[in-house]
């Protein structure tokens, strides 16, 4: 924990507008290997970068291991350089044009550098600076914004790139661990409302790909009620929201700055739980460093007109061995994520008809709703199959894709590019939107399908 630091800094009036709220109906792409990096998306540049290419651990295959390898120093401008060309003002355009409202953004727990312990964890610094200048640049397009926490503190499953660490050792389920995540999402909370290039921001999202079996994520369920207290009383101590989110906080606290409110209001609350509180005061120190770096003020005028974000969580069906519901969790708005892929098997056997016959005849919106999971949208799909696909073939199940998802809020596909080389060779046939778009299989307008029929042969025969 860190020590409790109130500081008051005093800036010039800002006008601001309010918090953007979930599309009506989302159309959507993650901004993936950028702010958490994966290397099978990237092979040519992670290669020049000085990575190892097709493989996890024992070798320099993710963020932590490259830093831990290379030092912080190499890494940090290598890693600059990446954060400054993978995602630009023409991928922005790109998106734009190709009629897109949402982006998910895909970030580590480092991206708040005082979250990570230095003697044991390595990652790279600067991040936040970038992430900033990617949501000035949505912001200004129309964009809307979820920040997913897609790697989490002690990594949250086994052996994967997207954790940012590629270990067999998984140790977010831990108290210390679960804190600071808590820390994280008290900072991007605030940053979110008092930070006006982060005015299209939405959502935020607790955890990315939990581990399905419940029964190895002690204290998930704990912790999903901590996160939305936790986006409650930032939200609270702001001015945002109505009683519905009082957690017995004192909102008339006398302080005119952000972090003597915070505080002084988890001083006067007799019921937010001790979790929450000391996420909150550890916050403060960082936000005063944040407020500095990213030049925005701590000030009670930046929030008043801001509208709640939205909690956003895994669905519960995403579990198994009885998980907890994050519904349960629920104060103010919620929304849920599902992910859907195909092509890592346990879904459809690998043929044109399964498939089509499986994703036509998906009942996942209709079960979430049932337990309360509602809205819930597909935060990450794409085209890869387990077979060789025909190009006739990936317009249908682009098609039949968008509109089962479309039942829902909407869609997020996975990813807006990937790496075009000689290296990554056929990858962005199915895994990039833009390049999806070009090849016709995704319609210009995402809202449209080639054939509204696709799925009429498919119906009631699973």
């Amino acid at each position: 924990m860190w020590p409790l630091v109130a500081f008051g800094i005093f800036c010039s009036t800002v006008v601001l507008h309010a918090r953007a709220a979930i599309p009506d109906k989302i159309y959507g792409v993650n901004l993936g290997s950028w702010l958490v990096l994966e290397p099978w998306m990237l092979p040519q540049e992670w290669s020049d970068m000085g990575g190892d290419s097709n493989c996890c651990s024992d070798c320099i295959g993710s963020e932590f291991s490259f830093v831990q390898a290379k030092g912080q120093s190499t890494a940090d401008e290598k890693f600059k350089t990446h954060w400054s060309t993978w995602f630009t003002q023409d991928d922005v355009d790109a998106l734009s044009a190709a009629g897109i409202n949402t982006v998910r953004i895909p970030l580590g727990y480092w991206i708040v550098e005082r979250l990570v312990d230095r003697k044991s964890e390595y990652f790279p610094c600067g991040g936040i600076v970038h992430l900033q200048r990617g949501v000035k640049m949505l912001k200004e397009a129309g964009i809307s914004v979820i920040l997913d926490h897609h790697a989490l503190p002690g990594v949250q499953t086994a052996n994967q790139a997207f954790t940012g660490h590629c270990t067999a050792d998984v140790e977010f389920y831990t108290s210390y661990n679960y804190q600071r995540a808590l820390v994280w999402t008290a900072v991007m909370t605030a940053i979110s409302h008092l930070d006006s290039n982060f005015q299209s921001v939405f959502a935020v999202e607790a955890v990315n790909e939990p581990i399905m079996d419940a029964t190895q994520t002690p204290g998930y369920g704990d912790f999903q009620k901590k996160f939305v207290q936790t986006i409650r009383a930032v939200e609270f101590i702001l001015g945002i929201g109505d009683a519905v989110f009082d957690l017995g906080t004192d909102a008339n606290v006398s302080s005119t700055n952000i972090t003597a409110a915070i505080s002084a209001s988890v001083e006067s609350s007799k019921t937010m739980s001790s979790d929450v509180k000391t996420a909150l005061l550890s916050s403060i120190p960082i936000l005063v460093d944040l407020a500095q770096q990213l030049d925005f003020r701590l000030d009670f005028a930046l929030s008043r007109k801001r509208q709640p974000l939205v909690a956003n969580f895994m669905d519960v069906n995403w579990q198994f061995n009885d998980p907890p519901n994050p519904a349960d969790a629920a104060i103010g708005p919620m929304g849920y994520d599902n992910h859907l892929y195909y092509s890592f098997g346990g879904v459809a056997d690998p043929n044109e008809e399964a498939y089509l016959t499986s994703i036509c005849n998906l009942q996942r919106v209709q079960n979430d709703a049932a337990v309360g999971d509602s809205p819930l949208w597909f935060g990450e799909w794409g085209l890869p199959t387990q077979f060789d696909a025909s190009d006739a073939f990936l317009y249908k199940w682009a098609d039949a894709q968008k509109l089962a998802y479309s039942q829902g809020r909407g869609w997020i596909f996975w990813n807006f590019k990937t790496e075009i080389s000689e290296q990554a060779g056929d990858l962005s046939r199915q895994w990039s939107y833009l390049d999806g778009v070009k090849r016709g299989y995704l319609t210009a307008d995402p809202s449209a399908v080639h054939d509204p029929n696709v799925c009429a042969p498919y119906v009631g025969k699973a």
